[in-house]
Order: structure tokens, then sequence, then C-alpha cells
């Protein structure tokens, strides 16, 4: 019995120190969620969080969803959202986002490669199917832009008969820009070893393309202003990644808009990834670089910015039969899904040629597109005055 009493006082110390270690622990993960917190409310990590929760938030949850709940409470949603509250409302999708129809949005974010197939195709370019759906190359890095040999030859061949000699149009009404402006073209860097080549200097990226368009726009008396601003540079002057590159051109675009009401045209010209195979097309014996439309489904001109599209689009491919890939339609999914087209009833994406195009290819097809685009232009003109 006396070895039975010694072994339980022994006991009494060994819980006691145990006790006090777990107290510790549990005081110290107290103090250190307090710091945690203190921390991201009260510097500009909270910024970065809540936009990181938000737009993570907003791309999974459809917006018919917060439609549906926020109309339960506000009167005036319900009003003015009759047609599309009315309609059959598909609640697994609501809340999975998951569609029974279409077994993309199951697989889609699990298998590396097959987001690329959320990319709808309203209009069809010859060839186009889904295997050679629109590529969005990837950010530059810093190596890749060092040391470029730039090939002047290329540069002046297509430059030989350039539009230098346009009168400047006082009324603009067309803005062009680039959202991405670093989009490069191999033949026109000598010393390119990347299969998604990018610069910074304008003689080789698609601000020579913008450049180009604007000369051709004015030489058919339509006014345009073009925006030079080097994305790249400008979003590390703002600590911002590659993904907010839509965000700072919608400040660039917004500005514009601001000091000119005329300007009611909006073009972000961007080039693809693909190789040559799929990027060019030779019309009576011409080369030309192929190019296509992307629109934003995720904002409320999306109608009306398709319309414009596809009528274009009919008329390059009535006169240039397969210089355009197609109109494709994007959401959050698999990409921005706005692309600044909210901004205006009058906006596209335009993407000209691929990685291997060389610049009078691509100017071909800007003129082919300036062509057509005057001729909409005039009649749409027409169209406005008389309403």
């Amino acid at each position: 019995m006396s070895y039975k009493s010694r072994n339980n006082n022994s006991l009494v110390p060994l819980v006691f120190v145990s006790m006090k270690a777990i107290i510790r622990v549990v005081l110290i993960g107290i103090v250190l969620m307090y710091l945690t917190v203190w921390l991201i409310s009260s510097t500009a990590i909270k910024l970065r969080v809540d936009s990181l929760l938000y737009s993570s938030m907003s791309e999974l949850v459809p917006k018919e969803t917060f439609l549906m709940l926020l109309s339960q409470e506000m009167t005036g949603l319900r009003a003015t959202n009759e047609e599309a509250l009315n309609s059959d409302f598909d609640w697994l999708e609501s809340v999975t986002n998951v569609s029974l129809l279409d077994p993309r949005s199951l697989f889609g974010r699990e298998i590396p490669g097959i987001e690329n197939y959320h990319t709808h195709i309203a209009v069809a370019g010859k060839g186009t199917d889904i295997t050679n759906l629109p590529n969005e190359s990837p950010a530059p890095t810093e190596d890749q832009l060092k040391d470029q040999e730039i090939d002047q030859s290329q540069i002046d061949q297509a430059n030989n008969n350039s539009g230098d000699g346009v009168q400047e149009i006082d009324e603009k009404s067309v803005y062009i820009y680039h959202s991405h402006s670093w989009e490069a073209f191999s033949p026109l860097i000598k010393n390119n070893n990347s299969k998604d080549p990018a610069s910074t200097n304008e003689k080789v990226n698609v601000i020579a393309v913008g450049t180009k368009l604007k000369q051709e726009l004015e030489a058919r008396g339509i006014g345009a202003v073009q925006d030079k601003t080097d994305v790249n540079k400008a979003l590390k002057d703002k600590s911002w990644t590659y993904f907010e590159s839509y965000q700072l051109s919608r400040g660039l675009v917004q500005e514009a808009i601001a000091q000119n009401d005329d300007l009611t045209y909006l073009v972000d010209i961007h080039r693809d990834s693909q190789p040559r195979s799929i990027t060019t097309k030779t019309i009576n014996g011409k080369n030309y670089a192929r190019l296509f439309f992307i629109v934003g489904k995720e904002n409320k001109n999306f109608e009306k910015n398709l319309k414009i599209a596809k009528e274009l689009n009919a008329k390059l491919e009535e006169k240039y039969p397969g210089i355009s890939r197609g109109v494709f339609i994007k959401t959050r999914a698999e990409g921005n899904g706005v692309y600044n087209q909210d901004l205006t009833e009058r906006a596209m994406l335009l993407e000209f040629g691929g990685v291997e195009n060389n610049l009078v290819e691509l100017y071909n097809s800007t003129e082919a597109f300036a062509e057509i685009f005057a001729e909409y232009y005039k009649k749409d003109a027409v169209e406005v005055n008389a309403q």
C-alpha cells in the first residue's frame, strides 16, 4: 500500500507540468493568431488578400447565383431582371459550377490544359476547331527581354511604303491599345530562343501592328489614337502581376474616354502563340497573318460587341477568304471574361497572326482589316446619325 501511495503522489506534479505546457502553447497560439490578423488588417496585405478572395469567389460562383440571392432582398433587382430571374435556373450549376451537359465544366480544373477548351467558337474560320484554339502567351521573363538583336532589314522591308505622310485627323473616334504590349514576333528578333517571343521594342511587338492600323485608318479618314504604354514596366511599377494586365489597361482606356467623348471604338491588339501553319494564309498569291476576334461574355455589352465582331468577320471572309480564324467567346473560366468591353458598345479584342509571322504578313492583314472596318464605320455612322 505504501508503494501505491508514493506512485500516486508522483503523478500530481507530472499532470501539473503537462497542463502548464498545454496552457502555454494555447496562449502562444492565441497571441500569434491576433498578431497575424493585425498584420493582415493593418497593412497593404489586406488589399491583396481581399482582392484574391473576391476575384476567386466571383470566378467560382456564376453571376446568376448572385443575382438570384440579391433579388430576394432587393425589389429593384427583381423588377429590372425579371426575364433572367424567370428563366430556368440550374441549381446544380449555380452551387457547383458544373453543367451536366458540358463535361469540360467538371474536368476543366482538374486536367492540365483542358481549361483552354472552355473557349466557345461563335464563328469558326477555315480549319478552326478545338485542337487549334487561341493560346495566350505567358508573361515575359527578365532574361528574355535583355540584349535583344532586332532584324532591321525585315522592319525596313515592311515599312517601305509606310504611312508617314498621312494627314492627321482631328476628330478621334478609335482608341487602339495593347493590354499585352510585350507580345512580339520571332522573325523580327534575331537572337530569340523562346517559343513565346516578347519584347519592349515597339518595332517588333504588337505596338507595331497598332501603329500600322492607326496609319491605315487615318488614310481612310478615320481619326485614331494609339496608346503605346509599356505594360510590362507599368505593372512592375505598381507591383502588379501579369494577371492584372487588363486592370491596368482599363485605367488607360477610362482616362482616354474621359478626355475625349468621341472615342467610341476600342481596339485591343494582341498576337496568338500558335505556329505559322495555323496563323498564315495565302490569298491571291499574297501572304496574310490570320486574325480573329475575342469577345468577353462577362459584361453588359456582350451581345452588341459580339454582333459587331460577327459582322466584321463576315465582311473580311467575303473579300479575303481564310484571313480570319473566327470569333471566339471567353468567360472568366478561361480568361479575363470582360476585356474592357463593358466600357463601350463598340469594343473588340483583335489578335493578329502568331509568333512566327513576319511584319509584311502582319501589315497585309492590318490593311485588309482597316479596309473592311472603314466600310463598317461609315455605315455605322450613317445609322447613328439617322437615329
